[in-house]
């Protein structure tokens, strides 16, 4: 496998917390899907903030962060801003606090592809409304010129998803892309995301609570509980999970014409929590 991000015992401890958010985290990517999921609070997000450096109230920590020719943990900020958002992307989850408020929509995006490849304000804007387009967003010339609480929860996901995908980075960690998107226009998006891991080869890191996403999109699936990986296995055999954990979560979906009786409820075994802190 031709490693993109190479990542070996990552720990993330937040100043004041007395036990550490993720511990031991270790694991490759390739040209790849790989999807990182667990319940929340399991530290799925801190190890995507962590690879881009985006915890200052944190201690991170690792034998090895590596991402291509780069040692992401001895790279000074004004290095890493090198890196950020041009050869590493993160579509975050929320828009609601990722846009600036005072701000056009538009000029956000567009500012993504000023600051990383110095090219001219027009050039900029021609970019991003082809982005945008590419996301399925109609009218683009006007939602260019729209401020960010004048554009719906969905809309807003796609302005984030264009302006992440809009350098063309070589790695995108993606933390729940798609979760404020109706099912059509979930579909083009994760469509977008596959044919630039096709296509370009990029890698993808899918972090999501929605077990059937990542069993249909990635190609890999790492499983979090208490911050630490308890079972990777590959996404077409998530059905084979061993661990107790990923069984339960597995229990735990509603499923179309199953069993109409109570879901079971997601089991923490004590030992669990335990074989997390070693």
């Amino acid at each position: 496998m031709d490693t993109i991000l190479d990542i070996q015992n990552l720990t993330v401890h937040y100043r004041g917390s007395p036990a550490p958010a993720v511990r031991g985290v270790s694991f490759q990517l390739g040209r790849e899907r790989l999807g990182i999921v667990g319940e929340s609070g399991s530290g799925k997000s801190t190890v995507g903030r962590a690879i881009l450096k985006l915890l200052p109230s944190a201690d991170i920590t690792a034998d090895k962060m590596q991402f291509q020719d780069t040692d992401l943990l001895a790279l000074p900020e004004k290095r890493m801003l090198e890196v950020r958002g041009k050869r590493i992307s993160m579509i975050l989850q929320d828009p609601k606090f990722s846009l600036n408020p005072i701000r056009k929509v538009g000029d956000q995006v567009a500012e993504a592809w000023r600051v990383h490849m110095k090219c001219s304000a027009a050039e900029a804007k021609a970019k991003a409304l082809q982005m945008l387009s590419a996301v399925a967003i109609r009218d683009v010339e006007r939602v260019y010129d729209l401020y960010p609480h004048q554009v719906s929860g969905g809309m807003g996901q796609r302005i984030m998803i264009a302006m992440m995908l809009l350098t063309e980075p070589e790695l995108v960690i993606a933390d729940e892309p798609t979760s404020a998107l109706d099912v059509t226009v979930r579909m083009q998006v994760l469509s977008i995301l596959d044919g630039l891991v096709r296509d370009r080869g990029i890698g993808l890191v899918v972090i999501s609570h929605d077990l059937n996403l990542v069993r249909n999109f990635c190609d890999r699936v790492l499983i979090m509980y208490a911050g630490r990986v308890v079972e990777t296995l590959k996404a077409s055999e998530l059905d084979r999970a061993q661990h107790p954990y990923t069984r339960g979560l597995l229990a735990a979906q509603p499923r179309i014409g199953g069993p109409r009786q109570p879901l079971p409820v997601l089991q923490r075994r004590p030992e669990w929590a335990e074989e997390a802190r070693t």
